[in-house]
């Protein structure tokens, strides 16, 4: 790669203007007419319903303070660097112990850098801590061109550790990031210590689809099966969204910060703890991620992702010589018996706790488990 290598200090620092505009666009909000029947905040069957929303966007206009919160994130030592033509965000949180092994963690969407916030005290002790921005996403803006699917991703990030100084290093991912780290894994095996994965129930929607599902089943299983199927179906308007017509759907989630509240919100209730919370994340936690968003423009770029890897024509892949490790949360029997019918990965821990975002719903059961992993594998 031919280009300036260097890796610059970056500091987070939002305009205040840009902060007084999102106030004013919440202030001035232009609300759907309300539907009869449709007056119970916590029924997300059509989707977000309008009472939450308008008291989540209250709280944001009125009590969610984001200097609070950029100083929070400003505490982790952050950079730029241009791989590719792109710009890439990354935070390096150094362990105290130079000796310590590096760690990657890769987020998905609608996630970030931030929702690793709480997890990261939780590792440094014993790793060196990388956590870049996808291209298109927060501060790995803008986009440089079209084309930045999970191979090129890939590659950019080894590049990246490169420049870091670390040669090896083990890699934590969960939804998109899951696919990143399996692929770092697949192609840089010499490098890679090891491969831990964060996933949900969730992923049994995937199964049959993306993934092959076992020819034992049994009549039981294969219902279950099904039954995740319809409600994963229920949930795939936005992926067909993302996939599709990213630039449709990116010019609401540039304009309108309720439009944005709205398509990122509501994942956080129907991904996290099984949807039996209204989120099931801190609430400045969630408005942080979002306003990251707004404030970035990457509602747009963010999706270009998606579009992208549908369209790349690769197939996930998974490394078979290196050492995987899974944390299930939420756990459901159907998941070992459909995504490891051998038993054939060596760690795998399942708790009842958590869903998606394990990082920002349970940090500690995930800061534990990556340690016993890679201490397993080192």
């Amino acid at each position: 790669m031919n280009e300036n290598t260097a890796l610059t200090p970056f500091r987070i620092d939002i305009p205040q203007a840009d902060v007084d505009d999102l106030r004013s666009r919440l202030a001035h909000a232009r609300w759907p007419l309300p539907v009869p029947g449709r007056d119970d905040r916590d029924d997300f069957s059509r989707g977000i319903p309008l009472p939450y929303l308008k008291e989540l966007a209250e709280y944001w206009r009125d009590e969610f303070d984001w200097r609070t919160q950029e100083a929070g994130l400003s505490r982790f030592e952050q950079f730029t660097t241009v791989v590719d033509g792109q710009t890439f965000h990354f935070v390096h949180a150094r362990s105290d112990n130079p000796e310590a092994t590096a760690l990657m963690l890769h987020h998905g969407w609608p996630g970030s850098f931030a929702e690793y916030r709480r997890l990261i005290p939780l590792l440094t002790d014993e790793f060196h801590v990388v956590i870049p921005s996808m291209p298109g996403f927060g501060f790995s803006t803008p986009l440089s061109a079209t084309g930045w699917e999970l191979a090129r991703t890939t590659e950019a990030y080894a590049e990246i550790m490169t420049r870091l100084g670390y040669e090896r290093f083990a890699v934590h991912g969960t939804d998109i990031g899951s696919g990143i780290a399996g692929r770092l894994a697949a192609v840089h095996p010499e490098r890679v210590i090891g491969m831990h994965l964060g996933v949900d129930r969730l992923v049994l929607g995937l199964v049959g689809v993306k993934f092959p599902a076992p020819d034992d089943l049994s009549g039981d299983e294969i219902d279950q099966l099904e039954a995740m199927h319809a409600a994963s179906a229920a949930e795939r308007g936005y992926l067909e969204m993302h996939n599709h017509r990213p630039d449709t759907i990116g010019a609401a989630l540039t304009d309108s910060p309720i439009g944005l509240l709205a398509w990122i919100a509501e994942k956080f209730k129907t991904r996290t703890d099984s949807g039996h919370r209204v989120p099931a994340v801190d609430r400045d936690e969630l408005l942080t991620g979002i306003s990251l968003y707004w404030f970035t423009r990457s509602g747009a770029s963010s999706v270009q992702f998606y579009y992208e890897a549908e369209h790349s024509g690769l197939d996930i892949v998974m490394a078979g010589a290196v050492p995987s490790g899974w944390a299930v949360f939420d756990a459901h029997p159907l998941v070992r018996r459909t995504m490891d019918p051998w038993n054939a990965i060596g760690h795998w821990n399942e708790f009842t706790e958590g869903g998606h975002f394990p990082a920002m719903e349970e940090p500690e059961l995930l800061a534990g488990d990556i340690r016993r992993f890679v201490h397993g594998v080192s």
